[in-house]
């Protein structure tokens, strides 16, 4: 299976068709309808699926429970409108065109659907636009996918031809899962927080791993023991450890395992395809896949631009979520034990989904080429092409952006301004400031911008949309400016570590030291303490800034950081005592 996955992984990432469909490839070839070296796939799927709940783990810890509170409008009512629109069109468009009857077609429209999680986070992540405006509507739509899951089931059992009587009743369902989500939350306050607290003070990484993988197992296995999603459970502990100070150790910590299994389950996805069926009715795997991207992008679309989006990003955001998605797996095994659907009619639309998932990569570079034709028109708006000769671009006019930009422009240098929030634009406009439209970290639009010939490129844009490999090529491509960038903690500092940046500036780190230097001074210390103070925390956090991007790891040197057992001695006490301030006894 590895080989096979890193032979045609590297391939279709040299050909730009994108990993996951390396992997669906490389497990038809070695499944048991090809070379038929896996015999049983169905087991390995069962394994695998602990890839998805990882994944939406990770998501759930970069989910503070506030954001998921702003989102709650895209969450259920975006996300509930396309799961309803979209499955009650395919399902009337299915039943029609191979004359089912309704419960059928229900069984099978709902479960093509929903997209694919583990295709379009991934993408989202590795692009940097998981917390765009863009990027948060479309997991929006995602998550509220994967909350539907439990009803969608509870439907299917309803629709069963011969119910299983195993099976909890829907309200039962229901119930479950209300009480399997309060009780993960209870957990989470008393039990996880405080053992990673714990943890954190042995300094074991080690530990960090094992604890990580028993919070993602164990909220998963609790779900499924109660016949609820496992990727549910794993995103509701990802939220309650989502404001703990530990949250980037444990995303680090369990990223490797998550990568591995989600790559194993699109092998298995692969192997499960029946390539014989397949052949024998080729035209309509391909015309029904057809059917379920162009339904769901138009409807997808036309919902994006109801709640708000413009027309290109509404079809971007049509053409990402198109696919179905994995979760139609699961459905279509329930729809057969329901006896909804043979187990050909289950191959067949298994076949669907995989070829449907197929087709995002090339989807992709759609909407690629639509957003560039989106930022040289910029609805309206005016593209970096119309900008003249300036000696520094300033990515970015927000908050940040503005004060850079005018300091620069205080001493009469000239500056070219780029921007992707349209409304920004035009209330600078207001101002009497010329900002254009268009995404800066890209090589194409920085180039038109006069990077080529620009002294300073400084990156002022809010978030982590800015990535190592994004920074580098503007690096290789314009050698000759000089490069500063905003970042938004000391984890991204480590992680552009080693680059041949001017100044990585945090965005809070002035304002934080300003208004300490301002409390301790109401709070009676002397200016001159209050500065010896400022200097030496300068140094410490420096020091330890060198230490963490070296060994990677977040907890070096944190010997250095100044706590209540640890100040910083008086200036006579320092004078007197040549030990080293950070190990110096605590005065009390």
């Amino acid at each position: 299976m590895l080989a096979a996955a890193l032979f045609f992984v590297i391939l279709f990432r040299r050909l730009r068709l994108g990993a996951t469909l390396g992997y669906i490839v490389a497990g038809a070839l070695i499944g048991p309808h090809a070379l038929r070296l896996i015999p049983d796939p169905q087991q390995l799927l069962s394994i695998t699926e602990i890839g998805i709940a990882l994944l939406l783990f990770i998501v759930g810890l970069e989910l503070q429970p506030s954001r998921l509170w702003r989102l709650r409008k895209d969450i259920f009512g975006l996300g509930l409108a396309q799961v309803v629109l979209c499955g009650a069109v395919i399902s009337l468009l299915v039943g029609f065109i191979n004359d089912l009857p309704m419960r059928v077609a229900v069984a099978i429209g709902l479960p093509l659907a929903l997209s694919s999680t583990a295709q379009v986070l991934p993408l989202l992540r590795s692009d940097g636009e998981l917390h765009t405006p863009q990027g948060e509507r479309a997991f929006s739509i995602l998550l509220f996918q994967d909350l539907s899951i439990i009803p969608l089931i509870t439907i299917i059992a309803a629709l069963a031809v011969r119910p299983d009587p195993d099976a909890p009743a829907g309200l039962t369902l229901a119930l479950y899962t209300v009480g399997a989500i309060v009780g993960l939350i209870i957990v989470g306050r008393l039990l996880l927080n405080p053992m990673f607290r714990l943890i954190g003070r042995f300094g074991e990484r080690e530990l960090f791993v094992v604890a990580g993988l028993f919070t993602v197992v164990g909220a998963s296995a609790v779900m499924h023991s109660l016949h609820l999603s496992v990727a549910l459970g794993a995103f509701v502990a990802g939220v309650m450890l989502a404001e703990s100070p530990y949250r980037h150790e444990l995303e680090s910590d369990v990223e490797p395992f998550r990568s591995i299994l989600l790559g194993l389950f699109f092998l298995s996805v692969g192997m499960l395809l029946d390539l014989g069926l397949v052949a024998q009715r080729p035209w309509f795997v391909l015309g029904v896949a057809a059917l379920v991207i162009v339904t769901k992008a138009s409807v997808i679309a036309s919902l994006a631009r109801v709640f708000g989006n413009s027309w290109p990003r509404s079809v971007r955001l049509g053409l990402l979520l198109s696919q179905a998605g994995e979760f139609g797996f699961v459905l279509f095994t329930q729809a057969t034990a329901a006896s909804l659907i043979t187990t050909e009619a289950a191959s067949l639309f298994t076949a669907v989904v995989t070829f449907s998932m197929a087709t995002t990569p090339f989807l992709m570079r759609l909407t690629d080429w639509l957003e560039r034709i989106e930022e040289r028109g910029g609805e309206g708006l005016d593209g970096p092409e119309a900008s003249p000769e300036t000696n520094a671009i300033v990515v970015g006019y927000g908050r940040f952006g503005q004060t850079v930009a005018q300091m620069l422009m205080a001493k009469r240098i000239p500056v070219t301004i780029v921007d992707q929030d349209a409304e920004q634009i035009e209330v600078s406009e207001e101002f009497g400031t010329k900002v254009y439209y268009g995404d800066g970290t890209r090589i194409d639009l920085l180039r038109t911008a006069g990077a080529e010939r620009a002294e300073a490129i400084l990156f002022c844009q809010d978030g982590d949309a800015l990535t190592r490999d994004k920074l580098e090529a503007v690096l290789e491509a314009f050698p000759q400016a000089i490069v500063m960038v905003r970042v938004f903690d000391r984890r991204q500092v480590m992680d552009f570590a080693g680059l041949d940046v001017a100044l990585l500036q945090r965005e809070v780190f002035e304002s934080a030291i300003s208004m300490a230097r301002e409390a301790l001074m109401k709070l009676g210390v002397a200016e001159r303490e209050a500065d010896r103070v400022i200097v030496e925390y300068r140094v410490r956090d420096e020091e330890r800034l060198q230490a963490q991007a070296q060994s990677g790891d977040l907890r070096a040197a944190r010997g250095r950081m100044f706590a209540v057992d640890r100040p910083l001695p008086d200036e006579q006490q320092a004078a007197a005592t040549p030990d080293d301030p950070g190990t110096s006894p605590s005065p009390r």
